[in-house]
């Protein structure tokens, strides 16, 4: 029997383990087939939230941030491109890529919910930033990744130069953040389960078979 389930994947388009985090849960949603009926909902959660327009290198943004040699940033960021490809993704960031804000990333994710292609265009950000190093700021770079995700470009202006949606995305972030949730990936599941990080896909498909189990 198909058991409905509601995932909310709270995440931010500049997040490296949010990428494999979300590719591993897809890969157990397809291990487990028909027995789960998965309601995915892509939840605001910025790392950077006070990054300016520019935005900062990468790697004096986490030497800055968390104290990290440009040698361990470079271990880190070959990790990181090994598990990605695991679940099918080119991540290819290097020490002169750059980090920037993704209020409006978050913003246009939030209406494409509404137009129903909110999965569409999370996988075409997560591919405009870490695969083809653009600007997840830049108006047009998202005016055009709306539009490779099948959302409707003149649309997706209107929304970026009316400010729509700012105070129902700011409101979503306070929420999760008063949840207790203040890393990312956080993957919640029937507003009760939370699984944290960029699990591996056996890992996901455990949870998802124990949680449909007890449901």
């Amino acid at each position: 029997m198909t058991k409905p389930m509601k995932i909310d994947f709270v995440s931010d388009v500049s997040c490296p383990w949010c990428v494999i985090g979300l590719g591993a849960l897809e890969q157990a949603l397809a291990k487990v087939g028909d027995l789960i009926e998965a309601d995915i909902h892509f939840q605001p959660f910025e790392l950077n939230p006070d990054m300016p327009p520019e935005g900062e290198n990468i790697g004096e943004h986490i030497a800055k941030k968390y104290g990290r040699t440009p040698e361990e940033s470079s271990g880190t960021r070959e990790m990181i491109r090994a598990r990605a490809a695991e679940v099918g993704f080119t991540m290819a960031t290097t020490r002169d890529s750059r980090i920037y804000n993704t209020f409006d990333a978050h913003r246009l994710l939030h209406w494409a919910g509404i137009e129903g292609r909110q999965a569409e265009l999370k996988h075409a950000l997560f591919e405009a930033y870490f695969t083809k190093q653009q600007d997840p700021s830049d108006r047009e770079t998202l005016i055009a990744t709306a539009a490779s995700a099948g959302l409707d470009a003149g649309a997706a202006g209107e929304v970026l130069d009316s400010f729509r949606y700012a105070g129902e995305v700011r409101a979503d972030e306070r929420k999760w953040r008063e949840a207790g949730i203040n890393a990312v990936p956080a993957v919640v599941i029937n507003d009760r389960y939370l699984i944290s990080g960029g699990q591996p896909a056996d890992t996901f498909e455990q949870a998802l078979r124990t949680i449909a189990a007890e449901a």
